[in-house]
């Protein structure tokens, strides 16, 4: 494994890959890697011949009033995890790298549109324009084959995959499914920064999720009806507090109708003191 720390080196390195028609699988993150997270690059293993992973925490992404300076990081641990694994490249740059004049900040965006303002987009305004500027330079950066995405982040990926088709990036965008604790609680970087009683209480995220589903199962179809149960469930806990809960269309994120007839998105945004966990659950029907 090779750890690389400026665009101009991972090039070289890249270019002299494909010129031996290998393909490139490519997994972005902020780093403080959990076992999602090594799923993600374990499916870039089977996919491609070479694996890169980046790890850099994107200041554009975060507003002045966010947790950007808590935000977990230990790059030795990282890459302790991503040798075992037997990924081939890691690209760690330092901001200055990223955005040259050190500022954290560029004069060029890209904005996804209407898909960047809605939901998670509406709580935290011009958090997805930082997600996808970023995951565009590391695109020209690293040229991968295809790039591999947790579905746990259900609306940055469908962002992604409209920015590159509204592009035309030559990237396949390959999304893999969320991968949970045994209790149920998604992995996340920012399930660190819970204590142990919220992280405790943050089951009720799947829980709520679960029960929707067999709501749906049972053949519920009323989407205020099962907002409604979703909301309930989620009050049970009292150290949770619900920023979001919606149900959308699971391939545009459209708002639904007042009966479901495809398969929808639930997706939910509870805060727990600081930390503010996400979750999502596709409701699909039996019949």
């Amino acid at each position: 494994m090779q750890l690389i720390r400026t665009i101009s080196d991972l090039r070289t390195a890249l270019k002299a890959e494909r010129s031996r028609g290998k393909s490139i699988g490519f997994v972005p993150t902020m780093g403080y890697l959990h076992i999602g997270h090594l799923t993600l690059v374990k499916n870039s293993q089977q996919h491609c011949d070479v694996s890169v992973v980046s790890i850099f925490v994107n200041p554009t992404q975060f507003a002045p009033n966010e947790d950007l300076a808590q935000y977990p990081r230990d790059l030795p641990r990282d890459l302790k995890l991503l040798e075992e694994q037997g990924c081939d490249y890691v690209f760690a740059p330092d901001v200055n790298e990223m955005y040259p004049d050190g500022s954290g900040k560029t004069s060029t965006y890209v904005d996804a549109g209407e898909l960047s303002s809605i939901l998670m987009g509406a709580l935290r305004p011009h958090h997805f324009r930082g997600v996808a500027t970023v995951v565009s330079k590391l695109f020209n950066i690293v040229q991968p084959d295809k790039a591999f995405f947790g579905e746990k982040d259900y609306q940055q990926l469908a962002v992604i995959k409209r920015m590159v088709a509204d592009l035309n990036q030559p990237v396949d965008v390959v999304g893999v499914t969320t991968v949970r604790e045994p209790d149920g609680l998604a992995c996340s970087s920012r399930n660190s920064l819970l204590s142990a009683q919220d992280r405790a209480a943050a089951v009720v995220l799947p829980q709520a999720m679960q029960l929707a589903q067999t709501l749906v199962d049972q053949g519920e179809r009323s989407v205020a009806a099962l907002r409604h149960a979703v909301v309930d469930k989620l009050q049970q806990e009292p150290r949770g507090e619900i920023e979001a809960v919606d149900i959308r269309d699971a391939e545009t994120l459209a708002e639904t109708a007042e009966q479901l007839t495809a398969p929808a998105v639930l997706l939910l945004t509870v805060r727990f003191g600081k930390t503010r966990l996400i979750d999502q659950h596709v409701l699909r029907f039996l019949n």
